[in-house]
């Protein structure tokens, strides 16, 4: 076997291993949205279960999936790959880059963004409580007397969802890819065998019945819609996932395995509604013979659970490019794959969402109550990714004005009209979301402009640094041999560790560095663009290294290769001085008001600690107390 053939094998082998990871991480909430959708849509705002009703909401399903998961997310929106990331603030970050030149278009790309990632928070809380509900709810088809029981176990079986997090998600995807491989091949001949006894569900495949639809029930099947977006639910954390897994994998996976399976389902669902129409209290469970009805019900919730994985690992990404591009505190961030730099996980994004998870099974009690509330969060983001995807269309691959208007007109119709008929149901649930979307928003916007006011406060109290370097060399201080590293976000003047440095201990060090820290709008820096080394006279220099929103800024390891540009390190001999904030809120400056100093404050206080976010080794270290009023 020649070398080319044997890499060939082993990419196979490889691109096999992802699809199955796909299909146990990104495509488990889809993959149980037949749970709850079909119950949702056809027993609320007074619909019945008539042969038009049933053909048009599966025409409805139908071609939501085509249009919607098949040609918006993953032909047209996992095309905006950020280097191979995905997720809404990656695609923010694209879009931004996209219109360097246009600072207002940017700033509302900004503000957008940061909205569709709050709102994919709410999604994130949801999705766990409501896919484990409708699986659990299963109980009440089997066992009436134990639905008591419903709340309790959905509870216990979120929590070890959560616990076994810090596996990571490729130990994660490899448990759960043959589980989901089992529910898949599973609902797929639960559809197969009601279709053959009823055949002529089929014929809802035409998009005329979905017309129909509209011009028979009116309003209501405007409203409609609502219950129909729950078939979508997991699109955007398709997207999100893109980093996990790849293009490649996700799409393979999607048209060649599970598309076909949920389909299948539906329309097996369907064809069961038309021979019985009272099996709509839960046509997914009235599949299955009596005999199987308990297995499947096991295998539903372990099927939700894995749904709830697409969401999380999206929540965890998301984090560490909010954190990268400015927009979250510093958390702690584990790393738990040596093959995929995307994976990762977020303990206090963990904990988080856990809680939330909880309170909102707690608060709805059922599948039912959430189904409201999630079509917001759901169709809310779907809106945003479309807006920014469309602006890199424009800016960056250069689409005509012509074809981004008619692309995005087709898109934006479909999202606004699932949106619209979510909005309807804000006090039903779709509140929730929304109240939890505007506080994720606000802390985000808030830790962003509070950082840019410390930024500028330190720019405007500092001592220009030209100045104080011709005043050193003119009246030079004692020198100590080692190389002193001051950390600062201005490189026009002189750092106040430099400062206390000299005014206490009345020594510099031989070499002093100045250095600043970029994170870029890419994933991953290029390595010509990673170090930038300037000589500022004396034995001074200023030193930028950039990093990419998915990179971790390890400073030792990249001050390792400043060598190839002329600058060695000796680690034992460099002490890296850092400038602590102690933040102060003072309502007389212009800035935020009152309440926001205060809870960037708060925020502050709490991150993790810049010498640990920057892998910097507290033996090396020496941490100077600076008080900045914002």
């Amino acid at each position: 076997m020649t070398a080319e053939s044997i890499q060939s094998e082993m990419t196979k082998r490889r691109l096999a291993s992802l699809g199955l990871g796909a299909i146990g991480v990104v495509y488990g909430d889809i993959g149980t949205s037949p749970l709850y959708t079909m119950n949702q849509t056809l027993t609320h705002d007074g619909m019945r279960v008539t042969p038009e009703s049933v053909y048009g909401v599966l025409s409805l399903i139908f071609w939501a999936q085509i249009l919607v998961v098949s040609l918006k997310y993953v032909v047209f929106i996992m095309r905006a790959d950020n280097k191979g990331e995905g997720g809404i603030m990656a695609l923010m970050a694209l879009a931004q880059r996209s219109v360097r030149e246009r600072p207002q278009l940017r700033w509302g790309l900004a503000l957008l963004g940061i909205f569709g990632a709050a709102l994919f928070y709410g999604d994130g809380v949801i999705t766990p409580a409501i896919s484990v509900l409708g699986a659990v709810e299963g109980l009440k088809v089997v066992a009436p007397h134990l639905s008591h029981w419903v709340v309790p176990i959905s509870l216990i079986i979120l929590l070890l969802l959560f616990t076994i997090q810090r596996g990571g998600t490729e130990r994660v995807g490899r448990l759960f890819g043959p589980i989901m491989v089992v529910w898949f091949v599973t609902i797929a001949l639960l559809g197969v065998q009601m279709i053959a006894r009823n055949p002529h569900v089929l014929y809802a495949l035409d998009p005329r019945h979905a017309v129909w639809f509209f011009q028979t029930h009116g309003f209501r099947g405007f409203l409609a819609l609502g219950g129909v977006v729950l078939a979508l639910t997991g699109a955007e954390a398709l997207y999100a996932d893109m980093g996990h897994f790849g293009k490649k994998p996700i799409r393979l996976a999607w048209f060649s395995f599970v598309l076909p399976a949920l389909v299948l389902n539906y329309f097996g669902q369907g064809a069961l509604l038309l021979d019985d129409p009272t099996a709509i209290d839960n046509p997914f469970f009235r599949l299955a013979p009596d005999i199987l009805r308990a297995p499947l019900i096991a295998l539903a919730c372990v099927a939700a659970v894995i749904a709830s994985q697409a969401v999380i690992s999206g929540a965890y990404s998301m984090t560490r490019e909010a954190m990268s591009l400015g927009y979250s505190p510093r958390m702690a961030v584990v790393h738990t794959s040596s093959e995929m730099s995307g994976q990762v996980f977020v303990p206090w994004v963990n904990y988080f969402l856990l809680i939330m998870v909880m309170l909102a099974v707690v608060g709805f009690g059922s599948s039912d109550s959430l189904g409201a509330a999630y079509g917001i969060a759901v169709t809310g983001t779907m809106t945003i990714t479309s807006l920014l995807a469309l602006v890199v269309a424009r800016y960056q691959w250069g689409w005509s004005r012509l074809t981004v208007i008619s692309v995005g007109s087709l898109f934006l119709v479909i999202d606004l009209s699932f949106f619209s008929a979510n909005l309807i149901k804000v006090e039903y649930g779709g509140w929730f979301p929304l109240v939890l979307g505007v506080v994720v928003f606000t802390m985000m916007t808030t830790w962003r402009r509070g950082r840019e006011l410390v930024v500028r406060e330190i720019k405007q109290s500092g001592l220009a640094l030209a100045p104080f370097i011709v005043n050193i060399t003119q009246h030079p201080p004692l020198r100590v041999p080692g190389t002193a590293i001051f950390l600062t976000a201005n490189q026009h003047s002189v750092p106040h560790a430099m400062l206390h440095n000299l005014k206490h201990n009345k020594v510099l060090h031989e070499r002093n560095l100045l250095l600043t820290v970029d994170m870029l709008e890419t994933p991953l820096a290029d390595p010509d663009e990673r170090i930038q080394i300037t000589s500022l006279g004396d034995e001074f220099f200023g030193l930028e290294l950039r990093f990419g929103f998915a990179e971790d800024p390890n400073i030792p390891l990249a001050l390792s290769q400043c060598g190839r540009q002329g600058l060695s390190f000796d680690m034992m001999d460099t002490t890296f001085f850092l400038s602590r904030e102690t933040i102060v809120s003072d309502k007389r400056r212009p800035g935020m008001v009152l309440w926001r100093d205060r809870l960037f404050a708060f925020m502050a206080r709490n991150a993790m600690p810049a010498t640990a976010f920057f892998k910097i080794p507290g033996n090396r270290l020496i941490e100077l107390g600076a008080q900045v009023e914002i």
